[in-house]
């Protein structure tokens, strides 16, 4: 992989200003008052800001320190230096936006990722050897059938891990293991996962270096953080589409109401790693859709596909799932692969256990 688990790219980052105090933790930072020299991406929050660079990641497939100077990644301070390429970011940004304002109507008709597609340079002249071989299709995308209810599918999920009455039985999840990602150097480090009905989660991380930071992400059933230390701030607050994603993973741990977590769905068919999976997309006004990928045999959950919008375009994240092992007589996956622009991180279960009492301290606010 080119880019690691900073991912602050392309974008107009720079070095991070002072934190607000207590008082204003009411609402998030906006990327002006914990960033300099910010010209285009401001009146944003921060975990939003950091999106942003993903996308300019993904969209270019460059790193860090390949937009910003060479040393960029050794202190936030660095990224405030412009440089060629971050100029040329800018007028980037000022194009795409003037194409969609006049052509349009203000709508985002294109993107970063319309004319790179993953490359630095986009490419000016067609591709023989593209026009004529077999497409290379992404597995994520979908086939809408409009024929088969979402419901049967759902109730068919329900069933495979379990069933509603013992998921019902089952009032809060505590989860052992290991993680591994970019931000742990590819080493696994200690994991707990803290899971209680009907939607809080806490995952920590525990750091083995010297540092001995721990990174945790918690959802308290209304608020979502993430606290890393290779963060801009020590605890980021998750907004928009962040937050619906927080909030989808907590009821994902106690599926049995997943039927009244969007007011539209609609259905489809896939393939993942040529096997035949069953999509169902749901969608709430205003938001992002997500889609979920059903194994059209055992009718259990392998993927997840979610999205954040930021100001220049839609971000993923991918959740993939496996492994399935049944605790108190519901089927939890004991692998998962959470894949975004910022990070691709593996999880590997070791000990779940189930109705254990859970300290509701362990959903407060990461440093509280």
């Amino acid at each position: 992989m080119k880019f690691g688990s900073l991912i602050v790219l392309v974008g107009l980052l720079a070095a991070p200003v002072a934190s607000g105090q207590a008082g204003q933790q009411q609402r998030p930072q906006m990327a002006e008052e914990v960033f300099t020299n910010l010209q285009i991406l401001r009146g944003i929050p921060v975990d939003e800001f950091m999106d942003t660079m993903g996308f300019f990641s993904a969209s270019t497939g460059m790193n860090c320190t390949e937009c910003h100077t060479k040393d960029a990644d050794t202190s936030w301070a660095h990224y405030a230096a412009d440089g060629p390429i971050k100029n040329t970011a800018r007028r980037m940004m000022r194009m795409v936006t003037a194409i969609n304002r006049d052509h349009f109507g203000g709508r985002r008709g294109i993107t970063c990722f319309t004319c790179h597609s993953g490359g630095q340079r986009p490419k000016v002249d067609p591709s023989l050897a593209v026009q004529y071989s077999v497409p290379l299709d992404d597995p994520n995308e979908f086939v809408p059938t409009g024929q088969e209810p979402a419901a049967p599918i759902l109730d068919k999920y329900i069933q495979a891990i379990g069933g509603a009455a013992r998921l019902a039985a089952v009032t809060s999840f505590t989860a052992k293991g290991t993680y591994m990602g970019y931000d742990t150097y590819q080493q696994k480090v200690p994991l707990d996962i803290y899971a209680q009905a009907p939607g809080r989660v806490a995952t920590v991380a525990h750091e083995v270096g010297p540092s001995k930071a721990d990174t945790m992400r918690v959802y308290d059933g209304r608020t979502a953080w993430f606290a890393s230390r290779d963060k801009p701030v020590p605890v980021m607050p998750l907004t928009g589409g962040n937050l619906e994603g927080a909030k989808l993973d907590a009821i994902l741990f106690f599926p049995a109401q997943i039927k009244q977590a969007f007011t539209q769905w609609r259905t489809g068919l896939a393939s993942i790693d040529d096997r035949d999976v069953q999509v169902v997309q749901g969608t709430n006004a205003g938001q992002p859709p997500v889609k979920l990928y059903f194994d059209e045999e055992s009718g259990l959950l392998v993927r997840v596909v979610r999205y954040a919008d930021s100001i220049v375009g839609r971000v993923p994240t991918q959740i993939d799932y496996s492994d399935y092992r049944d605790v108190a007589g519901v089927k939890v996956p004991f692998k998962r692969i959470v894949t975004w622009t910022d990070n691709r991180t593996f999880i590997d279960l070791t000990e779940v256990r189930a109705n254990v009492p859970i300290d509701a301290a362990r959903f407060a606010r990461p440093g509280q």
